[in-house]
């Protein structure tokens, strides 16, 4: 009998202790990078400007969406730094456009991993890895760097400098370097007003990109694998309106 019971008592231990765990487990559920009203858990960065000194609100939340007006070179950025995660970014492009951005596609940006000095890149970013965000061409990367930096890369494979799963092991880490996104993706970029949903899966050494539910890249060998998370303000208006992290 007091084997039974015994048995039993154990059962019963490891059966809670499996609850406590599934409990714990649940706790790693996704984390609202925006909170909907306001910018808590980030600070800017503005090429003219410096760190939290806005006075022309380049960056502002209206109706639960942050407004990036563009009008300066700049970017909001993560207080903390992450690493092995799914974020699911909406964002939209709006209409108005400034200096060097004027009437060429509306650019801004999701830079990833990023490390080091604010402004580090052009007075304006840290070095990072970059997911485009841009008409006609979402889910690019560029290597966001001033000069060649080993800390700093990506391998994609690619055909004609266009992700391709079958493609050509291509190497990434001269400042500004690009691979673009693969052919594909034009056919999931929704037009100018609507939203648009990036899925960037960053996991141990690679990064994968989703627009709209395709695969348009995938990067292997990236470094670093982890940093701060940017929104770039380059010469364009964007929204931004659901900014969600689920750690892997």
């Amino acid at each position: 009998m007091q084997k039974i019971f015994s048995f039993l008592f154990l059962i019963g231990t490891l059966v809670i202790g499996s609850s406590f765990a599934a409990a714990e487990n649940s706790d790693q559920k996704t984390i609202p990078l925006f909170n909907g009203q306001n910018l808590d858990g980030w600070y800017k960065f503005l090429q003219k400007q410096g760190k939290d000194n806005d006075p022309d609100k380049v960056f502002t939340v209206e109706n639960g969406v942050i407004h990036v007006s563009g009008t300066e070179f700049g970017c909001i950025t993560t207080n903390e730094e992450y690493e092995n995660y799914t974020l699911e970014v909406e964002y939209r492009v709006g209409q108005s456009s400034y200096g060097s951005r004027k009437d060429k596609p509306f650019d801004s940006g999701i830079l990833l991993h990023s490390r080091g000095q604010n402004g580090a890149y052009g007075g304006v970013w840290m070095n990072s890895i970059e997911v485009q965000v841009m008409e006609g061409d979402t889910g690019s990367f560029y290597v966001v760097c001033n000069k060649q930096n080993d800390d700093f890369q990506i391998t994609v494979p690619a055909k004609d400098g266009h992700y391709d799963p079958e493609g050509e092991k291509t190497h990434g880490y001269t400042p500004g370097s690009a691979i673009r996104r693969s052919p594909e993706a034009q056919k999931a970029e929704k037009p100018r007003g609507e939203w648009n949903l990036v899925r960037m899966i960053a996991k141990g050494d690679t990064i994968e990109v989703y627009l709209n539910g395709l695969l348009v890249n995938r990067a292997e060998n990236v470094k670093p694998q982890r940093g701060r998370i940017q929104i770039q303000s380059e010469g364009a208006e964007f929204f931004y309106k659901r900014i969600d992290l689920t750690p892997l």
